[in-house]
């Protein structure tokens, strides 16, 4: 007996042992950076399996004592795996990384964002390729609401709902472009081909960006590299007929699976003189060239980045827009051909400009599990401008205006994604030197300045359920000019002398030397909300209120602009540009057909202080006669309406439309704004057909009708006319007449390696001139241009 009750106590001993040998794991699988559970995850522990259920939990309910490889894996994350030892009940928490693909995607490409009140319009890709010889700003006009400030053809600046120059930001790969760019003629320094999209943010929401972007923001993003071992690359070769030109762009990019990639890049690009349909041009030709290097380590948790580029433009000034006298002006205004001409050449000679511009950024970033995404970006600019006169003997050599710009800007930033919150904030800083050399001989347009300049954002996202998204951002900036300038006695005497005397330093002969110390403090907010009731509907509404800091030019600009055919002066008086904006854009899907999408942007700004230049007479000098543009601040309001449609016809053609319209009102003088872009709108239709090698061919029309609303600015000048004196009136305010311009565009992949694109401009060779080109006076535009593009990838 005693026996048995020995026996059932060590059979029950050992049943009790054997309990305690088995554990009971428990856990959720999350998403690492917004702490979103991961529903149908895959969690091993040796051969075990469960799955994660919507709520992303997971159990095993018996696991023997030991030591075991848990691995979880997720269709959209990297694949997690940890040795782990069992010995006790455990609940776990596993923090999945988003897999690289995903990476792919969510940058800081705007279109991709779902949580995002922002207006946000996308040139991807294929459009970029297809249009790789343009100029960015020239390539930027085919977005509704987004047009060109030109000087000729070859320079364009971007225009967005009217506001172009320092009120529009440029990122070049995150870093803020930081150029001369407060001239009309000087065009930002980009290659084109070397982005993967460009977005454009209308309006001023984006103030993560600078509070002086009151028209908008370019996104110029690169590619996104996969973390493959391999080893790719691109030839592009152009052939352009207007200008007889020809271009060649190189891209090689080398990627390891350990996340380092190394990419380089070239483009070559030369014209000679443009055409119109009946005459040349002269002295319209450019020389363009670029170098991009980078290196890169990222993965979802860290990263780390070099990127370095140069540009090098020479870029001729239509000779016909320097003139002699006041009687060769007038007569120039009157004629339909240019004073000065001559057969075709590759010559490019004065007047011209010839730009460099470096960047250089170092980047990185890395996540942590409660504190977010920190990144840390370092850049630097050189700046260097020339632009060359009509001179005489050795002047002719010399620059009219040598400027070099030098910048350095600094960001830190964190980021805290969450589920239903995101909360990004950030500090940057900007020094920045300028040097205008005297070795010009010429009075110095822009004075030798140095800005210091500091901001501090914040953006909040907030998901109130899965129709509504809100979002606000704060941004606070100080900025400071130290300024040497000097003015003529009398100007110094009439305009400043009784206010700014605590500036004025030392007189020597009939120039005053000051040295203006200005602060401006600006305060910026913006409030946006989402509404995405259905699949087929999508409402965005946005309100800002801006502040802008007045740039140099606006300031101290004073003397002959050469490249721009204009004498510019500035006010030292002027006072931050304050005003309220609101942007709204309804996106909508129709089941028309394959499918209609539209997008209307109706929007609104009321600005106080804005900040005007306008023609305010003509001035005979010894450099010829120039039209004089002085800065003035006034109230202003503009309104105006974009929209967008695309109809998929069927599986092989598909209809695009757009629209833009924009009213600019001087409230202060009660008439319009000068230089508003005029009401357009454009009508293509594609046939494309991926059987055919990818085949496309589409035509497209667009219209530009006649600006009806402009200030009128017409100085009278006294000339001489058969010997006897006269007065006359130069018409300078008088938009040219309505246009309408065809294009055709096809291409198609004759292999996997190997494609090609035509593309005709002005298909019909019409003459037409353009109310936002500053030497529309003296010229017509281009005429018809033929541009063949030859690829091949490896």
């Amino acid at each position: 007996m005693k026996f048995i009750i020995n026996l059932v106590f060590l059979f029950l001993g050992f049943i009790v042992i054997s309990a305690q040998q088995n554990f009971k794991i428990q856990g959720k699988v999350i998403d690492f950076h917004d702490k979103v559970p991961l529903k149908n995850a895959i969690i091993t522990i040796g051969n075990l399996t469960a799955n994660s259920d919507d709520s992303g939990n997971f159990s095993f309910s018996s696991v023997k004592k030991g030591t075991y490889q848990l691995t979880a894996s997720h269709p959209d994350c990297e694949t997690f795996s940890e040795s782990i030892t069992v010995d006790r009940n455990l609940e776990l928490t596993l923090n999945l990384e988003h897999h690289i693909s995903e990476i792919e995607t969510v940058t800081l490409h705007g279109n991709h964002k779902s949580r995002d009140a922002l207006v946000i319009k996308t040139l991807d890709r294929t459009q970029i390729s297809r249009n790789s010889t343009e100029n960015l700003g020239n390539l930027l006009s085919g977005i509704s609401g987004v047009g060109a400030l030109k000087t000729g053809n070859s320079i364009a600046k971007p225009i967005i709902h009217g506001l172009y120059g320092s009120r529009i930001s440029i990122l070049n790969n995150g870093v803020k472009m930081a150029e001369q760019e407060w001239g009309v003629e000087h065009a930002p320094n980009i290659d084109v081909a070397n982005f993967e999209h460009i977005d454009v943010i209308k309006g001023a929401s984006a103030l993560k960006y600078g509070s002086d972007a009151v028209g908008g923001v370019v996104l110029l993003i690169p590619e996104t590299f996969k973390k493959i071992d391999t080893l790719k690359g691109a030839v592009n070769l152009s052939g352009i007929s207007n200008g007889r030109g020809i271009g060649v762009d190189l891209n090689v990019v080398k990627t390891w699976e350990s996340g380092w990639a190394l990419k380089t890049n070239g483009a070559y690009k030369k014209l000679g003189d443009l055409q119109t349909p009946d005459y040349g041009l002269m002295n319209t030709g450019m020389n363009f060239s670029s170098f991009g290097f980078a290196v890169q380590n990222n993965s979802f948790l860290r990263g780390i980045s070099f990127d370095y580029s140069l540009t090098n433009q020479e870029i001729g000034i239509f000779r016909g827009s320097h003139i002699g006298n006041l009687e060769d002006f007038y007569n120039v205004l009157q004629s339909d051909v240019p004073l000065y001409q001559r057969d075709f050449s590759y010559s490019i000679d004065n007047p011209k400009q010839e730009i460099q511009h470096h960047l250089a950024k170092i980047s990185a970033y890395k996540r942590f599990e409660k504190f977010g995404k920190a990144s840390f970006d370092y850049s630097f600019q050189y700046n260097h401008r020339k632009e060359f006169d009509l001179r005489r003997g050795e002047l002719s050599e010399i620059p009219s205006l040598d400027l070099e710009l030098f910048t350095n800007q600094i960001t830190f930033s964190d980021l805290i994604e969450r589920q239903n919150w995101d909360l990004e904030t950030g500090i940057d800083f900007i020094y920045q030197y300028n040097y205008s050399t005297p070795e010009t001989q010429a009075r110095r347009l822009i004075p030798n300045y140095t800005k210091y300049s500091g901001g501090v954002y914040s953006v909040f996202k907030y998901r109130i359920n899965p129709k509504i998204n809100v979002e606000s951002s704060l941004r606070y900036d100080i900025t400071k000019y130290s300024v040497k300038k000097w003015y003529d006695e009398s100007d110094w005497t009439n305009l400043y002398a009784n206010d700014f005397q605590e500036f004025y330093e030392k007189t020597e002969g009939n120039r005053v030397f000051t040295k203006p110390e200005l602060d401006f403090r600006n305060f910026s907010l913006s409030a946006g909300i989402e509404y995405h009731p259905s699949e087929k509907l999508n409402l965005k509404l946005n309100y800002a209120k801006v502040s802008r800091t007045p740039n140099i030019a606006e300031l101290f600009a004073d003397g002959l602009h050469h490249s721009a055919s204009v004498l510019e002066l500035g006010n030292m008086r002027l006072k931050n540009e304050t005003g309220n904006q609101l942007n709204l854009n309804i996106a909508s899907k129709i089941s028309v057909l394959n499918g209609l999408e539209i997008s209307a942007n109706p929007y609104l700004f009321l600005t106080e202080n804005f900040i005007n230049q306008i023609p305010t007479g003509i001035q005979n000098t010894i450099r010829g006669v120039f039209p004089v543009w002085s800065y003035v601040q006034i109230n202003a309001r503009m309104y105006g309406f974009d929209l967008d449609a695309n109809l998929k016809i069927n599986e092989n053609f598909t209809y695009n439309g757009r629209f833009s319209y924009v009213n600019g009102q001087d409230l202060t003088n009660n008439q319009p704004l000068i230089l508003m872009m005029q009401p357009n709108f454009s009508n293509s239709l594609e046939f494309s057909k991926k059987e055919w090698k990818n085949f496309y061919i589409k035509a497209e029309n667009q219209t530009f009708l006649q600006q009806k609303r402009f200030p009128v600015y017409n100085p009278v000048i006294t000339i001489f006319e058969n010997g006897v004196e006269v007065e006359k009136v130069l018409d300078l305010s008088t938009p040219p007449p309505a246009y309408s311009l065809w294009s055709l565009q096809t291409g198609l992949d004759f292999s996997r390696h190997f494609s090609a694109g035509l593309k005709v401009t002005n298909l019909f060779d019409k003459n037409y001139r353009d109310y936002l080109n500053r030497l529309r006076f003296f010229s017509d535009e281009t005429g018809r241009n033929f541009i063949l593009n030859l690829k091949y990838n490896f």
